[in-house]
């Protein structure tokens, strides 16, 4: 066997001609796309091209993974549009001169195969993936497009429709059904990856095997889609669709799947060449764009987050074998589940049968869901509803390492299960409350373990909202923040950790922007006209039809806890009051600011005849919309650095992201105000509170920045 080791890639031939070129990227625990992992691919390509001694080649990578895409360091590195242009350009030959290799190259994949991974293998020859494989090209979700050949291969192998799927979206496709796409042309169990490989590397090299013909598995709908993308007329149809749900989802404020469009439609019709072009001109341009560089930043972000432990070094979180959760709700039933679902034996608790009935069914619903969908089997399913089990008493509770209260938000029903909890737990027992806006000190005033209280907030619905924030009082031990961090991520949420506080964070920051919202409706603005504004600067909803969502009422005594607390910028527009008196709640009890009974959806119009100006709705423009409730949250945010409620700027931009929907594309609200520069929202906000009022008075850490030019990040 002769081997040539170089620093990221390992080259091995057999006796039998068959070489193995493993990357293995140094310093990363998943292998990256680096420069030097390219200067040193040419090499090694170079060398097989050559080697009469080598007749096929197995590329393969760590046993973390084969390649999961570009070194992001590296693409920040790209000062310019045209450098990144450049290095396209640069993937493209390489990934081109690989797959007009005169010798057949076998990818064997294990585990991630994204980005420029993903790319490798499309330009290899044969791919074969064991079943914890998972190809894709995600670079949409970092406001990029594929730079190493992507829109042109995998359109060409796998289809348009279903290329424009995984590219539009940056979505990546587990093996089995890369197998069913033809992404992959076999699957296989881990064991034998390299041996299967070297198998089929052999009978390629004797001609004993062609590769499977591309475009996947064909019945009778795929060959329909086919003949559709197969001609003109139909592709101009198929790309005229596909930019106009681009536009729907993005709302125009992310222009990376619009340019990935661009350049697949043009391999199309320019031919291949032309769309490499297109390919690496809008690389370049994605690269260099501000949206990119503010999602780049949130996965640098998150990816810190997931080193935090939220607690001093002497904080070691304790194991949580055991949970149990109180209140079978639509938060306790998301809790149960996302517990259950990782392993966590669960008992849950409420007050009667029917509650119980209620949060099983919710629970089962979810996994039924999965199974449905096929990302979950039936005996799976059952196991996690097997670690479910219901009590209307505290039996069990006793070998709970973590109890996580989701009651009913009002103090002296929390205090209440809080002395319940401690009388019926071990002396070393964590109790988390739920609760999105009362202190957590004040629940903790009822206990006698008042150190092993902790807030873990979660947001609705539990099992898709990503967010959890643990809320630490002056009296909480490090090592139970600690847990309650550690216990978050085992369930699969980005985590932040904060200071006890009246709404905490994100609450807090809500409570204001909301409130704003109800400002301009009964100054005279349709319902939709404030959404609309809300959404196309970029939230998921408006702020009304999320009033909706949370419940009017709820709300409604948040407002009152916050006012409390605050005092005048809190203050509710006056007749708020009558919307709660006439019953309407949101969507829980079908009566909101929106219709959702019968035939008829959009705005109910009732709701204006409890309003000033009752139906005579008064246009406002957007951007005043926009200022004033996007203004009021990020304002509030710096408040909340000032008072010490955040730790640090980055905990407050991913809790407003991943909890609230603030807009990804803007960076979050501290992102926002180094991008805006402080100096010019000072001079809004101070314009606002000359018109509306002192609610809008800059926060002082906000007003001491715009006067110093210092920025909350050291760097853009």
């Amino acid at each position: 066997m002769v081997a040539e080791i170089k620093q990221s890639l390992h080259l091995d031939v057999g006796a039998d001609g068959i070489a193995t070129l493993t990357i293995d990227v140094p310093g990363h625990p998943v292998n990256t796309l680096t420069e030097q992992l390219g200067i040193e691919m040419a090499e090694v390509l170079t060398r097989i091209e050559r080697d009469p001694a080598i007749a096929a080649v197995v590329i393969t990578g760590k046993p973390t993974g084969f390649l999961a895409g570009a070194d992001l360091n590296m693409l920040r590195g790209f000062k310019t549009a045209a450098r990144a242009t450049a290095a396209s350009r640069g993937a493209q030959l390489q990934m081109a001169r690989i797959a007009a290799l005169g010798k057949p190259m076998v990818a064997a994949i294990h585990g991630p195969a994204l980005g420029g991974g993903c790319e490798l293998a499309l330009a290899s020859h044969y791919r074969i993936a064991t079943e914890q494989a998972e190809l894709g090209l995600p670079e949409a979700k970092l406001g990029l497009i594929p730079g190493a050949g992507g829109t042109q291969r995998l359109p060409r192998l796998i289809g348009i429709r279903a290329a424009l799927e995984i590219i539009l979206q940056g979505r990546s496709v587990k093996a089995a059904k890369a197998r069913k796409l033809g992404l992959v042309d076999e699957v296989v169990p881990h064991p034998i990856l390299l041996e299967v490989a070297h198998k089929r590397a052999g009978e390629l090299a004797r001609g004993e095997r062609t590769r499977a013909e591309p475009r996947g598995r064909l019945d009778a709908e795929r060959l329909q889609e086919l003949a559709l993308e197969d001609n003109p007329i139909g592709r101009r149809v198929l790309f005229a669709q596909a930019r106009k749900r681009v536009q729907k989802e993005t709302g125009g404020h992310y222009p990376a799947p619009q340019a990935a469009l661009e350049a697949v439609q043009m391999g199309y019709e320019d031919g291949e060449e032309a769309g490499y072009a297109a390919e690496a001109e809008r690389f370049g341009q994605m690269v260099a764009s501000p949206v990119a560089a503010r999602l780049i930043e949130i996965f640098f972000e998150t990816t810190e987050l997931k080193k935090d432990t939220g607690a001093p070094p002497e904080g070691k979180p304790h194991p949580v074998a055991k949970l149990a959760v109180l209140g079978a709700g639509l938060m306790g039933g998301g809790i149960t589940y996302v517990s259950a679902a990782v392993g966590v034996p669960v008992r849950m608790r409420d007050q009667d049968d029917e509650a119980l009935r209620k949060g099983l069914a919710y629970v089962r619903g979810i996994l039924d869901q999965r199974v449905e969908r096929k990302s979950l089997k039936a005996r799976a399913a059952a196991d996690v509803m097997a670690l479910v089990r219901p009590t209307t008493d505290y039996s069990g509770f006793a070998s709970a390492d973590l109890v996580i209260e989701a009651v009913f938000e009002d103090l002296a029903v929390k205090q209440k299960v809080l002395r319940e909890t401690e009388a019926a737990t071990r002396a070393d027992t964590i109790f988390a409350s739920n609760t999105s806006s009362i202190p957590i000190t004040r629940i903790a005033e009822a206990a006698a373990r008042p150190e092993l209280v902790v807030g873990m907030h979660f947001f609705s619905p539990v099992h898709k909202m990503p967010l959890l924030e643990v809320i630490k009082t002056a009296k909480t031990a490090d090592w139970v923040v600690a847990t309650a961090v550690a216990f978050g991520k085992h369930i699969g949420k980005t985590v932040i950790v904060v200071r006890d506080g009246v709404g905490f964070y994100t609450s807090r920051i809500l409570g204001p922007y909301m409130n704003e919202a109800a400002h301009l409706l009964f100054e005279g603005a349709a319902v939709d006209a404030i959404d609309d504004a809300m959404t196309r600067f970029g939230f998921p909803v408006g702020p009304l039809k999320l009033l909706d969502e949370v419940g009017i009422d709820v709300a409604g005594h948040v407002t009152k806890i916050a006012l409390d607390a605050f005092g005048a910028r809190m203050t509710p527009p006056p007749g708020l009051d009558k919307i709660i008196a006439d019953g309407r709640k949101g969507r829980k009890n079908q009566r909101g600011f929106y219709l959702y009974e019968g035939k008829k959806k959009g705005v109910d119009e009732t709701v204006y005849d409890l309003l000033p100006g009752r139906r005579d709705r008064k246009p406002v423009e957007a951007r005043e919309i926009q200022d004033r409730c996007a203004l009021a949250m990020v304002n509030e945010a710096v408040r909340c650095l000032d008072d010490g409620i955040l730790l640090h700027p980055r905990d407050g931009d991913i809790g407003a992201i991943f909890g609230l929907g603030f807009p990804p594309f803007l960076g979050g609200p501290f992102r926002y105000l180094d991008v805006s520069g402080s100096a010019d929202i000072v001079r809004r906000l101070e314009e606002l509170a000359g018109r509306h009022g002192p609610r809008f008075e800059p926060a002082q850490g906000l007003s001491e920045r715009a006067r110093s030019g210092q920025r909350f990040y050291q760097q853009l």
